[in-house]
């Protein structure tokens, strides 16, 4: 019998797309995936350190992992990610149980402890760049992440990232236009281009010339047979004119842009030190609908940064209500170790506070998402099928180009592209049914 593993994933697609990483390595030395870490040889947990919530949950499966480890002593505990890089000095401390650690940038080092004839604990943590020529085991056959960079340069006061990944590096684009096409080859019809701030792509390339993130747009969009281009996450900083002109002229790159607000006050935005002001985005925000007046615009934001006052997040609200996002990924600052805000103790926030602004902001967002939403319904857009709804079995459920996600009545299979009429619309899915036309053709 092959050994087994399990992989536990927390965090960002980045993480997701590490992890696919993870089983198609492992799966290539002979490993075979389990579908629970309880009997798996090898139990491996993919990290995240942005937030608290992420740590704590995490820590509960660690504890869980160890006590099946009590019960076989063969079994292989492995922590990856940006919570290991973190504690990179303590984690053999603090959890003797774990056999082998290692950062983001180290995920094939894993392949070298296993195949090795050491027995003791090995951490790896040096930041080598892009490391991800590895085989990768998708979830979905028609849609792939693409790692188009590694690290970060930006400075933000609460953010951990550009102590666990490092300063960016960028592949070249001639490697990443052939990984694609491979990709497409295989069935892969969407692809999302996944970097800590990937529209500063091209200015750090590897071993080649520097080049632009609409650059590698245009180059994705002239391979044949790939229909959907998404990319996340895009710095306000970097939303350059001809980023936003890709959109509207590009047909393979969707109407969706995951613009990250984080605040809407720009002395708060200087205190994150986020590079730009509230004015500089909206002015963003303007020129993007200015050229694609249909796209979709989602956010992020951050509730009881140190030193919000309650005019601070008044502001915030007044953005959000004046953009009216078509989604929003919405958090209450945690500090984070070796950050700078992180020593901003005297202007920490009551919990209280921020959870009653959150529920502020939340009604905000939500609101103008389902008002948004109305402008599809009666509408027939492309639906890319990703499977069973998961709220009724007698649906599918797909995405539009916008992001959307629709449950629909009809039939087809997960990687189809069938048109469906949009008949209802909340802040966070739309429902439609397939076109009688395709129904017919079927």
């Amino acid at each position: 019998m092959p050994k087994s593993f399990h992989v536990t994933t927390f965090g960002c697609q980045m993480n997701e797309h590490d992890s696919e990483r993870m089983k198609g390595m492992l799966e290539s030395l002979g490993y075979a995936e389990a579908e629970a870490a309880e009997g798996a040889d090898l139990i491996l947990f993919n990290t995240c350190s942005i937030r608290e919530k992420a740590d704590s949950r995490f820590v509960a499966h660690l504890r869980q992992a160890a006590a099946h480890k009590r019960r076989n002593r063969e079994v292989v505990i492995g922590v990856g990610g940006c919570w290991a890089q973190s504690v990179k000095d303590q984690v053999f401390r603090d959890f003797p149980f774990v056999d082998v650690a290692f950062g983001p940038g180290q995920v094939h080092k894993l392949a070298e402890f296993l195949t090795s004839d050491s027995l003791t604990a090995q951490g790896f943590f040096e930041f080598e760049g892009f490391t991800g020529h590895l085989p990768s085991k998708r979830d979905r056959e028609f849609q792939g992440w693409v790692q188009i960079s590694a690290g970060c340069n930006m400075k933000c006061s609460y953010c951990i990232v550009p102590s666990t990944r490092g300063r960016q590096v960028d592949r070249p684009l001639d490697e990443l236009v052939a990984e694609v096409r491979a990709m497409v080859a295989e069935g892969v019809v969407e692809v999302t281009l996944l970097g800590q701030n990937v529209n500063a792509y091209g200015r750090a390339v590897a071993g080649g010339p520097r080049t632009s993130f609409a650059e590698l747009l245009h180059a994705l969009d002239a391979i044949e047979g790939l229909q959907r281009v998404r990319y996340t996450s895009p710095h306000p900083q970097d939303m350059k004119e001809d980023v936003v002109l890709a959109h509207a002229q590009l047909e393979s790159v969707c109407p969706h842009v995951h613009l990250p607000l984080q605040a809407g006050s720009s002395r708060i935005l200087k205190a994150m030190r986020r590079t730009y002001d509230r004015r500089r985005f909206l002015d963003r925000v303007a020129l993007i609908r200015e050229h694609n007046p249909d796209i979709a615009l989602t956010t992020d934001v951050i509730v009881g940064f140190p030193g919000e006052t309650e005019a601070d997040f008044a502001e915030t609200l007044e953005v959000c209500e004046e953009v009216g996002f078509d989604g929003a990924f919405t958090f209450i600052y945690s500090p984070r170790r070796d950050t700078e805000a992180a020593a901003f103790v005297e202007d920490f926030i009551p919990h209280e506070v921020a959870v009653a602004r959150m529920d502020r902001l939340v009604e905000v967002i939500q609101r103008r998402a389902g008002e948004q939403a109305q402008r599809f319904v009666g509408r027939t857009l492309d639906v890319l099928v990703e499977g069973q709804s998961r709220t009724d079995p007698s649906k599918l459920r797909g995405r539009i180009p916008h992001g959307k996600v629709v449950n629909f009545t009809g039939l087809a299979s997960p990687g189809e592209t069938v048109p469906v009429e949009i008949t209802a619309a909340t802040s966070q899915t739309l429902a439609g049914e397939m076109s009688l036309l395709a129904r017919a053709l079927g």
